[in-house]
């Protein structure tokens, strides 16, 4: 429940957010426009002195007769220089003149000076004109005398067609009255305080702070407020997967597994830290293991949890426990390398091979990764050299001139080639995260910056291998789909198999923005020519007019292999590839009638 309140809090937070947001700006560019002018004020003349009723005016009730009886009110007052008796019945009003008993029709011409009559300011009147109620005339219903003057602040006059002056509207009333409308809600009427927006903004801020309340104290425990000298202590005992006992540890009751490892030297595979979001840090507890939580279920497949699987950063030493990790003794050994070469495959992603020091062993398989060590360091954008082919597309991305990273991190990097056939070179494909294109001083990614920054000779430290991303065993027919920097182990896994004589059919599905951004293209080509087992299909998302086709890579192998094909259940499928690509997949194969235990996949846990 923690995982999904804290992604609904992020998004109401995010929408309540940008309100206030709009909230402060409105509120302060209300502040600063004058509220004279806002109120019509600056050109608009000054009322009139109260007159004294001429004494030779006629009386009403003979001129109107029975009229006089259906009438609501009977009021006098003033027409420019004229007396007037205003006589409103249900229907209409009718203005007569008070010396010589005549009906006034408010005619283009009289509605004109009476405008003029209301007006000081340094502009010429327009012609009147009796239009239909707008936003400018919302307070009062019906048609509206309306007459526009040449002055800077394009000041218009509304009039009622009895004459009476409604409102001077002007550009600055005009500015205020779109960002009351921000601020209101309101963005229809513009004058509705207790509209369905404003109470939904209500309603969302009260539960924003509700629930941050509530994971306020569920990111903390009781056990982080107690001296550790304080706390009793757990035995830990750490297994590998093949039982061999690995170590046993000592923590301190309300630890964290991930913590409790670290702090004797066994660090276990982990993007975000042990921030609960990238599930590398899975153990397997044994015997009874405790209850998942939100964050166990969203990212370790259900048939795992059954088998006592969690996350390592969110079990806590309540008691003591029995667990196996994987990659076993590998996990508290740290490596070193030497990059050999560093070549560009595209715009953004690149080829970086690395001689270990040490012979790889049988755990480097096709479909592992290994995490390399990011120290802290200090870059600028000048260090990333780009060859001239690629400048151009370099030169679309406003990096900031330097970036920097303060702590050590890790970052987690498949084997692209298969380490018997590069002679125990390591090879890694990495892509680089720049962020949003034109949006200045963006940084990159911390990792994928460092390792674009390497040269040969450079010397690096990583950890692994590690994963259970691996060929099934058999000669099942494979259909591989893949995209973006999921080239990688892909490309190991169909490599290591052509090359060890497979003769079941392999399939080869690679999606990619454009041929500029597909990797490998020439060398997939060369294969679906040696090895008559073997498929290679090149799908391109953004590019059109190819000799490939166009569209999504999963939507594309569903029409083009998938959907006529007699027996998808007797074949084996292998995903890897950005997380929407590789969602929608999977869901894909699903709607198809392939079952879970046929797809092996790997998401890199971002």
């Amino acid at each position: 429940m923690t995982l999904w309140m804290r992604k609904i809090h992020k998004w109401i937070g995010l929408l309540i957010g940008l309100q206030l947001v709009l909230w402060m700006c409105s509120g302060f560019v209300m502040s600063l426009l004058d509220a004279e002018k806002v109120r019509g004020r600056e050109f608009r003349a000054p009322a009139q002195a109260v007159r004294a009723w001429p004494a030779d005016t006629v009386p009403l009730r003979p001129l109107i007769g029975n009229a006089y009886d259906a009438a609501q009110t009977v009021s006098t007052g003033w027409l420019l220089d004229r007396p007037i008796y205003r006589l409103a019945t249900e229907k209409s009003t009718l203005l007569i003149n008070a010396k010589t008993g005549q009906r006034i029709e408010l005619d283009a011409s009289l509605a004109r000076q009476l405008a003029e009559a209301s007006y000081r300011g340094p502009g010429r009147a327009g012609p009147a004109e009796l239009v239909e109620p707008s936003l400018e005339t919302r307070t009062h219903e019906g048609k509206v005398w309306r007459v526009a003057f040449s002055d800077p602040e394009d000041t218009t006059v509304y009039l009622t067609q009895q004459g009476d002056v409604l409102d001077h509207r002007n550009r600055t009333w005009r500015l205020f009255d779109v960002v009351w409308m921000l601020h209101i809600m309101d963005y229809t009427g513009r004058q509705d305080f207790n509209n369905p927006l404003v109470v939904t903004a209500a309603v969302g801020g009260f539960w924003l702070a509700l629930s941050g309340i509530w994971l306020l104290f569920t990111s903390f425990s009781l056990a982080e407020f107690i001296p550790k000298r304080w706390r009793s202590t757990r035995a830990l005992m750490v297994h590998a997967p093949d039982g061999s006992r690995l170590r046993s540890v000592r923590a301190h009751a309300g630890d964290t597994v991930f913590v409790a490892l670290a702090q004797q030297g066994l660090q276990l595979p982990s993007n975000c830290g042990g921030g609960q979001t990238c599930g590398l840090c899975e153990v397997r507890v044994r015997g009874a293991a405790p209850d998942a939580t939100s964050a166990d279920r969203a990212l370790i497949p259900a048939s795992r949890i059954e088998a006592g699987c969690r996350l390592a950063c969110n079990l806590k030493l309540d008691r003591n426990l029995d667990i196996e990790v994987k990659g076993g003794g590998e996990l508290g050994t740290v490596k070193e390398a030497e990059v050999e070469r560093v070549r560009a495959l595209s715009p953004f992603l690149r080829e970086v091979v690395l001689r270990p020091k040490g012979k790889p062993g049988p755990e480097y398989r096709p479909g592992a990764y290994i995490q390399v060590h990011v120290p802290a360091y200090r870059m600028a954008k000048d260090q990333i050299a780009a060859p001239d082919e690629h400048r151009s597309a370099w030169a679309g991305l406003h990096l900031p001139a330097q970036w920097s990273s303060g702590t050590l991190l890790r970052r987690s990097y498949s084997l692209s080639t298969p380490v018997t056939q590069s002679d125990g070179r390591l090879t890694l494909l990495v892509r680089f995260c720049h962020g949003k294109q034109g949006g200045k001083n963006h940084p990159p990614g911390k990792g994928s910056a460092y390792v674009f920054g390497l040269k040969a000779g450079d010397q690096l430290r990583y950890s692994g291998p590690f994963g259970d991303f691996a060929i099934q065993q058999g000669q099942r027919e494979k259909i591989f789909i893949g995209g973006g920097a999921g080239m990688a182990p892909l490309r190991a896994m169909i490599l290591d198999l052509l090359e060890s004589g497979a003769t079941e059919p392999i399939h080869f599905w690679y999606g990619a923005r454009s041929v500029a951004e597909a990797p490998y293209v020439e060398e997939m080509q060369a294969l679906a020519e040696r090895f008559e087992n073997f498929s290679w299909q090149l799908v391109l998302s953004e590019e059109r007019g190819t000799a490939h086709p166009a569209g999504l890579v999963h939507e594309v192998a569903r029409e083009g292999l998938l959907k006529e094909h007699p027996n998808l259940q007797a074949c084996d499928f292998y995903l890897c590839g950005p997380p929407m690509m590789l969602a929608a997949t999977r869901t894909m194969l699903r709607q198809l009638g392939v079952s879970d235990d046929r797809v092996a996949f790997d998401d890199f846990k971002i």
